[in-house]
């Protein structure tokens, strides 16, 4: 029986809106400094997750608040105390449930334990729930056993760590929890006991609800049967399934308590539909912000359309799918799908394909293909009455009428739903897609989504696909991605681990194994830190595919601290409507520093850093390769820089701060450097000395500026006299522009050391 219906014990506080001089800051005893003077305190009417709560901020040790109510505590009654807070600002305190045991005479029993167990607060506005349990005996889940000499307590909690936080503390609650040790059928709830039949077919939801508000802190029992709920459900306490629920897509169950992917997958006996369901509640869930798989794997039938679940298109607060894996079962569900459709494009909307008729079949979220389209261009959206596709990113070429090719692939998680989606979080997640589907689509639009130690198991075609502007900020943090191509020639595989079509992306610290292209990186501001990729295979004198592609010219990016192996780092403007260079910037704003680059087995063409401009007129303005440790093995390569002239080259006459140094070489026949130090000498004395910068210059480049020339010894003529006076340059010398000329007033002879750059740094 339940102590406080039956002997009347008054055991729930008053709310703090009742006044603050009912809260002792120590004890709990008459008599105490109470909270309603305290300048660190105040009542808050109205928080968005609590109503009235108490605010405080922390500046003891040790802060305490007791309730000055006296709670029996008689023999045989369990006390559960539970509060709702959370953080607002500065440092990060723990928070315990705490007592002040009293005996019969009123004084303090301080030999059993008078604190709960601590709860460090984690992150600013959220609601955490922290309870303990005080009783007489030492049972399984008491945490404050006081035994029989103890006769009431002032019950409260305590705020530890560190000062000058701030929080807000909802109304504590205390409730009698004795039943929990009575014999087991007395401690549940039956929903029988409330009219539900469990015949799959009569709704059974009036039956759960007021089952569940009977139950309160006791267990809901759901036994055998498959229970019918026509709506939405929520269960704020405990739950045990033995029999299923049956529910419409449409309609969410929220697990209040026991909020993790066991739970679902009992709740509705299927892997792929637990997943589903829990995933809808996290959307319209505000007592949690992770869905926490709790280590285990759940298998997927068909993709799940994430915005369709959750029934949105717009959400912005942080939510996280954490701790477990995601596998794909094989099924036709997960096949591609290519159409054709005749489009028109016009490079003055550039990012628009119209003319087209039979759209129906047209996805969004489908991949691009035709005559002038840059790697991963999708469809963002639609418009069947227009006939018209909006893309993810213009076209380099193709102006006028063809056919187009439109590929869509199945994604374990579909994201492309959400006209805007923020702050959303995959933790600790194997995606384990079996070569069968591709893992994450982004939404159309939002940003900051985070993947945080995370492994993408050979995804079929793709790991993580931006469609448009979803990727903003995004960060892939310490993940592993693992090809499903691994096992063909390096150029013959198609998959991409990652793309970005926005700015500001964080690529830190993850691994990659032998994809076609490991990141396809469109917008700047992006930081490519500390990763390690390979791409090579067994084949003799290989070819290689480019591991990062960034393909706008301009990029504000830095790569630096990565471990680049059998691949190379390409710049493009292949997303670029009118890719000839006329005004503004062009190729430049890029940093390339501390990395180390290895190569074997691969043709002697094969270079590092790749610049491949898609229309004339482009030049350098801005790139920095320095500290970089270059090495080839069984081979050698002629140099680590190159210019793709597939579609046009680059306009040496403009280079500007142009910088490759303090790079180490190992296997390269021509080690670029600018500035370039070449020691000359001159046998024969002669009036005009040239010096050739012998393919050295960075992508072959001209000999465009003498920054030093120091002779290094005397100067003379044939007969030993010396020379006082100093010679004239003549940059751009030879046919390829990559020489010097020095002019002397006499003939001369002697040594000189000569720094030559690449650009003009004015």
């Amino acid at each position: 029986m339940n102590k406080a219906v039956t002997e009347g014990l008054g055991l729930m506080p008053p709310p703090f809106s009742a006044g603050l001089d009912q809260w002792s800051q120590t004890t709990g005893r008459p008599g105490t400094p109470t909270w309603d003077t305290a300048p660190n305190a105040a009542f808050v009417p109205s928080d968005p997750n609590f109503g009235g709560c108490l605010e405080m901020v922390k500046t003891a040790a040790t802060q305490r608040l007791r309730w000055m109510g006296e709670v029996p505590m008689p023999p045989g009654l369990y006390v559960r105390i539970t509060v709702r807070i959370k953080a607002l600002a500065g440092a990060l305190p723990e928070v315990r449930i705490a007592g002040w045991a009293g005996n019969a005479a009123g004084n303090n029993v301080g030999a059993v334990p008078q604190t709960g167990p601590a709860t460090a607060l984690q992150d600013y506005g959220e609601v955490v729930v922290v309870s303990a349990i005080v009783g007489s005996g030492a049972r399984t889940g008491v945490d404050m056993a006081w035994g029989t000499v103890p006769v009431f307590g002032h019950f409260g909690l305590d705020l530890t760590g560190p000062n000058g936080g701030t929080v807000r503390i909802d109304d504590i609650r205390i409730e009698d929890v004795s039943a929990f040790w009575l014999e087991a059928k007395q401690g549940l709830v039956d929903v029988r006991d409330y009219g539900a039949l469990g015949d799959g077919v009569t709704d059974d939801r009036d039956a759960f609800v007021a089952a569940a508000d009977a139950a309160g802190a006791r267990t809901l029992l759901v036994p055998e049967g498959s229970f019918r709920i026509d709506g939405n459900l929520t269960i704020p306490g405990p739950v045990r399934f033995i029999g299923t629920l049956v529910m419409e897509p449409e309609h969410r169950l929220l697990l209040q308590t026991d909020y993790d992917l066991p739970s679902y997958v009992t709740a509705f006996g299927s892997e792929d539909l637990g997943f589903r369901k829990g995933v809808q509640a996290l959307f319209h869930f505000t007592g949690h912000v992770t869905f926490d798989l709790r280590g285990a794997r759940v298998r997927l039938d068909s993709p799940v359309d994430v915005a369709a679940l959750a029934d949105l298109d717009d959400f912005v607060s942080r939510r996280t799918i954490s701790n477990g894996q995601i596998e794909v079962t094989t099924s036709s569900a997960w096949d591609s799908q290519t159409i054709s459709r005749v489009a028109t494009y016009d490079p003055e909307t550039p990012n628009t394909l119209s003319g087209m008729s039979n759209m129906g079949a047209v996805q969004v979220g489908a991949r691009l293909g035709g005559v002038g389209v840059g790697r991963e261009v999708y469809v963002r959206g639609k418009n069947n009455a227009a006939g018209t596709v909006t893309l993810s990113q213009p076209l380099h070429g193709g102006a006028g009428t063809q056919n187009y090719s439109f590929t869509r692939d199945a994604y374990a998680l579909d994201f492309s739903g959400f006209d805007n989606l923020r702050r959303f979080e995959f933790q600790h997640i194997e995606f384990l897609c079996r070569s069968t589907a591709s893992a994450v689509m982004l939404p159309r639009d939002g940003g900051i989504i985070r993947f945080n130690d995370c492994t993408f198991n050979r995804p079929k075609d793709r790991g993580i696909t931006s469609i448009g502007r979803g990727c903003q900020g995004l960060l892939i943090d310490h993940c592993q991605f693992l090809a499903p191509d691994m096992p063909l020639p390096a150029q013959d595989r198609t998959s991409v681990g990652f793309n970005v079509n926005s700015n500001d992306a964080k690529i830190r610290n993850n691994r990659a194994v032998m994809w076609g292209h490991f990141g396809i990186m469109n917008g700047a501001g992006h930081l490519i830190l500390g990763n390690h990729y390979f791409q090579g295979d067994t084949e003799g004198q290989g070819l290689r595919k480019a591991g990062i592609v960034l393909t706008q010219p301009n990029v504000k990016t830095t790569v630096t601290g990565n471990y680049i192996d059998n691949t190379y780092l390409e710049w493009t403007n292949e997303h670029s409507p009118f890719p000839e260079h006329d005004t503004g910037f062009s190729f430049g704003a890029l940093t390339v520093v501390g990395n180390n680059f290895t190569c074997s087995n691969v043709i002697s063409q094969f270079a590092f850093v790749v610049v491949k401009p898609f229309g004339p007129g482009h030049f350098l303005q801005g790139l920095n390769v320095s500290g970089n440790v270059f090495r080839t093995f069984n081979g050698r390569i002629d140099r680590v820089d190159r210019i793709d002239t597939t579609h046009a080259t680059l306009n040496f006459s403009r280079f500007r701060n142009v910088i490759f140094d303090d790079n180490t070489y190992n296997g390269v026949d021509f080690p670029a450097q600018s500035p370039l130090v070449i020691r000359h000498d001159q046998n024969t004395a002669a009036n005009t000395w040239t010096i050739d910068t012998a393919a050295r210059l960075p992508f072959e480049g001209w000999a465009r500026t003498v920054a030093s020339l120091v002779m290094e010894g005397p100067a003379t003529g044939a007969q030993g006299a010396l020379r006082t006076q100093m010679p004239y340059a003549n940059v751009q010398e030879g046919p390829a522009n990559d020489r010097i000329r020095l002019h002397w007033p006499e003939p001369t002879q002697g040594r000189v050391v000569v720094t030559i750059r690449v650009d003009n740094p004015l």
